[in-house]
């Protein structure tokens, strides 16, 4: 199936946010990259316009992952976050993937969060990407 075709996606695509100002996180760039096949929601990080929409469109509450605030959208398919972790979102954005046309986190950086949080299912994942890069 393609992205596009994603029930996620499609919500996301929806909302019209201006694709310079966000970057997927989360499990999705598993997705993006053919690693996983099915995941819970897609976490959007988002600056300026694309924040400003999020803002218009639901109430703001704090992240249980770190110090962003966050916007839940579509009964929680969708959650538009004003950063990820302590990373600078501008790098996010700026090194971010390409697929379909919307930016993703890249693999190796998904990665790096994924052992932050050290959960049982971020292990299973890290395993995953460790074997689509080839053991890296």
């Amino acid at each position: 199936m393609a992205l596009r075709d994603h029930p996620f996606f499609r919500e996301l695509t929806s909302l019209r946010l201006p694709a310079e100002d966000y970057v997927i996180a989360g499990s999705a760039p598993m997705l993006a990259h053919g690693i996983k096949r099915e995941i819970g929601d897609i976490d959007v990080v988002a600056r300026g316009e694309a924040w400003k929409i999020a803002l218009g469109l639901g109430r703001v509450s704090k992240s249980p992952l770190g110090p962003a605030q966050r916007v839940v959208l579509f009964g929680g398919d969708i959650e538009v976050l004003d950063g990820w972790f302590d990373y600078p979102v501008d790098l996010l954005i700026n090194e971010a993937d390409y697929f379909e046309g919307v930016r993703f986190l890249p693999l190796a950086r998904t990665m790096e969060w994924k052992r932050t949080l050290d959960r049982e299912v971020d292990r299973e994942d890290i395993a995953l990407i460790r074997d689509s890069l080839g053991g890296a």
